[in-house]
């Protein structure tokens, strides 16, 4: 089952309590209706959506890097933000921790360029990220050439990190590690050495009591027989030694012979249509179930969370099939490239539409500056006051606020130009679709809304285009696994 938060908010503007308790209640009622646990409530009251300067909007973009929930449910998308690109910027910096945001009363998104804006700044983040991590793979693998400590916490028990980074032999642990390797060597049970360290009060370098995981990684730890080791680089006698080869040798021989072969932890099964796929009987969220057979195989579905409580009698929707048959038409439709042009056309002229403040804010400004210059003439005509002089000031103080405004709203507006939107699109043709998480980022950018119906047709309803795609489920099953080779013959270029 899904986890959610509510995310509720008014502005001071003739709204109270009431539409909180009304946000709440229609948010509930969507997440019960399609299956969402709800674990927390965020509220902001008489807080603006034109800042995100909220202090329970961002304790729950803080609290969705601890990864307790998945969705973030808002009665309509304004209560997230009505800033075109924080609505962007934060729910990139959502989706980096797992985390989607859903309207309870929206079926697709608000705006055409504020999803490009959104994929945009993911891609910015995403490049700053890639660049920034090579940066500091550069700066560890020279630490790690020197022979230098390169963790961020504590190093081995054993050891100390002088001023230039490089191990030294702290002499009040080090004999705690060469007791351990010798007792374990000797043929000492592991939850004996750990019972007896315990007891007498020893801990690890962390501070912590022994345990069974963290004395099997110090057994294996290669550094206590002088070999510094760090990302393929391997350097012998490049840290001081603490226990004797022979002794070292023996401990792995012991390991070896008691290892049990792990039962290996499989990841979960990515459901990449999750949030999107609909029932299109009786509209609730179809999510995803698997069912194990007497032969071991594991077939895989998505199914309406109202069938799960038996008040819809929607069929299932095989995982793969819908997924392929899903991909596999985004990827035709960024391979056309005549129908892209007419979309970014179409996407340039709404993008200049969506903001109505900037129209009234420009209106105010004409009008502001004529009475200016209406009193500009009186005064030179001699038609003058005592209060003119402080009409003047009102009105050129307006007048620099309307200025402020209208260049806040035009950085919020991003304005969009064909050749930005034809490269967003480009972006995503070029995805390597055999890794899953790419299919999903293809399936969140494009995707508003997918209805699965009791006539096996799946309609596809896109975030930039009024013209959904519409197929037949039972005539997919030619498409298969999204593969290389089909990924060649759709996008026209192969993925390394």
């Amino acid at each position: 089952m899904l986890r959610g938060v509510i995310y509720a908010r008014y502005s001071s503007e003739k709204q109270n309590e009431q539409s909180i308790e009304g946000q709440i209640r229609e948010n509930r009622a969507y997440a019960e209706k399609n299956g969402i646990r709800i674990v927390e409530t965020y509220i902001d009251r008489a807080q603006s959506a034109k800042t995100d300067n909220r202090p329970e909007f961002q304790r729950m973009i803080r609290d969705s890097a601890k990864r307790g929930f998945d969705v973030v449910i808002v009665w309509k998308l304004d209560r997230f933000a009505r800033n075109r690109y924080d609505a962007a910027k934060y729910k990139a910096a959502l989706r980096m921790n797992k985390v989607k945001v859903i309207s309870a009363t929206e079926a697709i998104v608000e705006g055409s360029s504020g999803i490009i804006l959104e994929a945009v700044l993911e891609g910015v983040a995403e490049a700053y990220s890639a660049d920034l991590a090579e940066r500091v793979l550069r700066g560890m693998t020279d630490n790690a050439l020197k022979c230098r400590f390169n963790g961020a916490g504590s190093p081995p028990l054993g050891y100390n990190i002088d001023a230039e980074k490089h191990y030294q032999i702290d002499e009040k642990t080090a004999p705690i590690v060469r007791e351990i390797f010798e007792r374990y060597a000797a043929g000492e049970p592991r939850k004996t050495i750990i019972s007896d360290l315990n007891a007498r009060g020893l801990t690890t370098s962390r501070g912590k009591p022994f345990g069974q995981s963290g004395l099997h990684n110090m057994l294996k730890n290669r550094n206590y027989i002088g070999e510094y080791r760090y990302n393929g680089i391997v350097t012998p006698g490049g840290v001081p030694a603490i226990v004797p080869r022979e002794v070292f040798d023996r401990v792995q021989a012991r390991m070896k012979q008691n290892a049990h072969t792990p039962s290996v932890a499989k990841a979960p099964e990515r459901y990449i249509l999750t949030t999107k796929l609909f029932c299109g009987k009786c509209q609730t969220m179809m999510t995803g179930i698997s069912t194990n057979k007497k032969n071991g195989a594991i077939y895989r579905y998505y199914k309406c969370n109202a069938a799960k409580r038996h008040e819809c009698d929607m069929q299932t929707a095989p995982k793969d099939l819908i997924e392929n048959a899903v991909i596999s038409r985004l990827v035709a439709l960024l391979n056309d490239r005549k129908t892209l042009k007419k979309l970014a056309d179409k996407l340039v002229k709404l993008s200049k539409e969506e903001n109505t403040d900037l129209p009234l804010l420009e209106s105010r400004l004409v009008n502001t500056r004529k009475q200016i210059e209406n009193l500009v003439n009186a005064v030179a005509a001699g038609i003058t006051n005592r209060s003119t002089k402080a009409k003047l000031d009102e009105l050129e103080a307006e007048e620099d606020r309307l200025l402020e405004r209208i260049e806040e709203e035009k950085q919020n507006t991003a304005m969009l130009d064909r050749d930005h939107i034809l490269f967003f699109f480009d972006t995503f043709r070029k995805l390597d679709l055999t890794i899953e998480s790419n299919r999903e980022r293809l399936v969140d950018a494009l995707v508003g809304k997918i209805l699965f119906n009791p006539d096996g047709k799946v309609t596809v309803f896109l975030n930039f285009s009024n013209d959904p795609i519409t197929f037949d489920l039972d005539d997919s099953e030619q498409i298969g696994d999204i593969d290389g080779s089909l990924f060649l013959d759709l996008a026209g270029s192969p993925q390394t």
